[in-house]
């Protein structure tokens, strides 16, 4: 065979392997919206004439621990843990794990909610690193709820890990402390564990809202705005993308492998049997959903994985161009580092809906996908040199797949405008329709980017680490 021939070859099982794997990725996002749009009528349907009410009145409301993990988080710690005591719920209590934190977070803890060190039993179900300074309780009745645990520094994973271990309820709601929770959070998230009859649920999810530029006054999300940088812009649009159309989708089909570290509620019975958070990886909120997801697979017990779309919880994204990368690096490689540990369940049938469907999937779209299009580029400037392209059928394509994008964006949109419509204020809307326009162009190279170098980072650089979120903290004007 000559060397043209070979390249010819070559080139031809190029050209058929991107096209089967667009069509694929456009076919299964196509797939999920039409599963997402199901679920959200559904859910809508069935909720609404439930009076949530009824559960913060009810001594028979299950016992729940929020945990919260802090380090160095000073600048918002005392108004989002007044966040967390606003909770509309009967039986829960606060437990906030200061990681070994550099700055003033425990002084301005003690001072703001008056607390004192105790003597606290402590059952080490799962391995932690040591206390610091110990636990402290309130000498304010008003703050019985909450416990404050100073130990030494061992990462989220390891922090929440204490928590788990200081908590003596039957649920935990782990958060991030810079987290602002609704008031109504926790009945609704609770509530999939109450309903579900025929399977244990084993976590619950919930939709992460982006707060900044919005105003917050004594714990509370006062008024939502739309941030003016556009960085902030994508992020929203991004979020709307995932919670409401993705997780939406995997939720009907029970193949959720992911329920954000920023707000989730666990049983803790199964949490435990399967040793708590990783704290090896940096993903540990997708990990621990997939061991206990294999747990009970492996135990042959039914269960389900939970999702609710009200927006319940609201978290400060990045608003530089560094720490976004330095974010979207860290998702990357905690992705990389699940799908290893447990890559036996890959297409192994033994696992049903989770091997066969949800993990071949995030293996495939979300590991895979980004180098994918990396070698796609570069398969394209080797045509531009190599052969002439016929450029009206080049620009149709990049038209064709510019605008699936925008249809995607647009769903999602129309999907948030006509169930939650969080964002309310003249002019929200076309400001909306800007983004969608404008995001391939600016968050898309940015995650791509990240995404890389997170894929190097994991391979090649022996000095992993796990990130800096900076916070500005959330406005309060």
């Amino acid at each position: 065979m000559e060397f043209n021939e070979i390249i010819r070859s070559i080139i031809l099982t190029f050209h058929y392997f991107f096209l089967f794997f667009t069509i694929a990725i456009v076919g299964g996002y196509i797939i999920l919206a039409v599963f997402s749009s199901k679920e959200t009528v559904d859910y809508l349907k069935k909720n609404s004439f439930i009076n949530f009410k009824d559960l913060i009145k009810s001594p028979l409301a299950p016992s729940i621990s929020i945990i919260a993990p802090a380090y160095n988080e000073s600048l918002n710690i005392v108004e989002n843990v007044r966040s967390l005591l606003s909770t509309h719920y009967v039986n829960y209590d606060v437990i906030i794990v200061n990681d070994g934190s550099k700055d003033d977070s425990l002084e301005k803890l003690i001072k703001a909610y008056d607390l004192e060190k105790v003597e606290y039993l402590i059952n080490y179900k799962v391995p932690t690193k040591p206390l610091r300074d110990g636990v402290f309780k309130s000498k304010n009745p008003a703050f019985d709820k909450l416990i404050v645990v100073d130990k030494q520094n061992g990462g989220k994973a390891d922090a929440l890990n204490c928590g788990i271990n200081i908590s003596e309820s039957k649920y935990l709601a782990c958060i991030d402390v810079d987290c602002l929770l609704l008031e109504d959070s926790l009945q609704r998230m609770i509530k999939p564990f109450l309903e579900h009859t025929d399977r244990k649920v084993i976590a619950s999810g919930g939709v992460i809202r982006i707060a900044n530029s919005c105003k917050i006054e004594d714990g509370k999300l006062i008024d939502i705005n739309f941030p003016d940088k556009w960085i902030e812009r994508v992020q929203i649009l991004e979020y709307l993308r995932a919670f409401l159309l993705g997780r939406m989708a995997w939720a009907r089909l029970n193949g959720l492998l992911v329920i954000s570290g920023a707000f989730g509620i666990f049983d803790k019975e199964i949490a435990i049997k399967v040793g708590g958070y990783d704290t090896k990886t940096v993903g540990e909120d997708m990990e621990i959903i997939v061991r206990m997801r294999a747990y009970m697979e492996e135990q042959n017990i039914k269960y389900k994985v939970a999702y609710i779309p009200d927006p319940l919880c609201w978290t400060e994204a990045p608003d530089d161009r560094k720490i976004l990368i330095s974010q979207r690096n860290r998702w990357t490689r905690g992705t990389i580092e699940t799908l290893k540990i447990h890559k036996k369940i890959n297409f192994n049938y033994k696992y049903r809906v989770l091997g066969l469907l949800s993990f071949p999937y995030w293996f495939i779209f979300e590991r895979m996908a980004p180098i994918v299009e990396v070698v796609g580029m570069l398969y394209f400037l080797f045509l531009v040199f190599y052969q002439p392209l016929n450029w009206s059928f080049v620009l149709g394509l990049f038209l064709l797949a510019y605008l699936f994008s925008l249809l995607f964006s647009f769903v999602a949109i129309f999907t948030e405008e006509f169930t939650y419509h969080q964002y309310k204020k003249k002019g929200i809307g076309l400001k909306l329709v800007l983004t969608i326009i404008l995001e391939p162009f600016l968050l898309h190279p940015i995650v791509l980017y990240a995404a890389m170098r997170g894929n190097y980072d994991y391979y090649f650089n022996k000095k992993k680490k796990w990130g800096v979120m900076i916070r500005k903290g959330l406005s309060k004007t």
